[in-house]
């Protein structure tokens, strides 16, 4: 999705979504007896010294939702702009995670998210707006449901801070 904003301002964090998701991949197949779900592979690193795939999915989930209340931000409230949806976001889900250097950095990547009706119509590829926004609100669902419910397993087990 990240490609869809015509700018390399998003190529580190499309650098650690990669990096986090191959994180959680390693450990999966160095331990499949131990990692067929999520939970499975976090509960079986958390008893060994190094839990690098729990923190790369602690980040991936912080990750996705930003990206989902950035994207839910822009379904609700039409009128705004793109940037404004994702800063709304950003200062919700990460800012609080972030030091001074990487908030200036975020702060500048975000005004060069493109304008909202530009973003929009690469993503509906030529199709209907009204389609385009059925098919976001299932997908903005479906991955609510699984933040959610990554981040209170999560923090309920006390593996990670979402």
């Amino acid at each position: 999705m990240f490609d869809l904003f015509g700018s390399g301002v998003f190529g580190f964090v499309q650098s650690d979504i990669r990096g986090n998701i191959q994180g959680v991949r390693s450990r999966y197949e160095s331990s499949k007896d131990h990692s067929d779900t999520l939970e499975r592979l976090v509960e079986h690193e958390s008893k060994e010294s190094q839990r690098v795939a729990t923190a790369c999915l602690v980040r991936l989930i912080r990750g996705l939702s930003f990206l989902s209340k950035a994207l839910l931000n822009a379904q609700s409230d039409t009128s705004s702009e793109l940037h404004v949806c994702f800063k709304q976001a950003y200062d919700v889900v990460l800012r609080h995670h972030h030091g001074f250097v990487v908030r200036n950095v975020v702060s500048v990547a975000i005004r060069a998210v493109p304008r909202r009706s530009d973003f929009f119509n690469r993503l509906a590829q030529g199709g209907s707006k009204e389609k385009l926004d059925g098919e976001m609100a299932k997908w903005l669902a479906g991955l609510d449901v699984i933040v959610k419910r990554t981040k209170a397993f999560l923090e309920g087990g006390g593996y990670g801070r979402v």
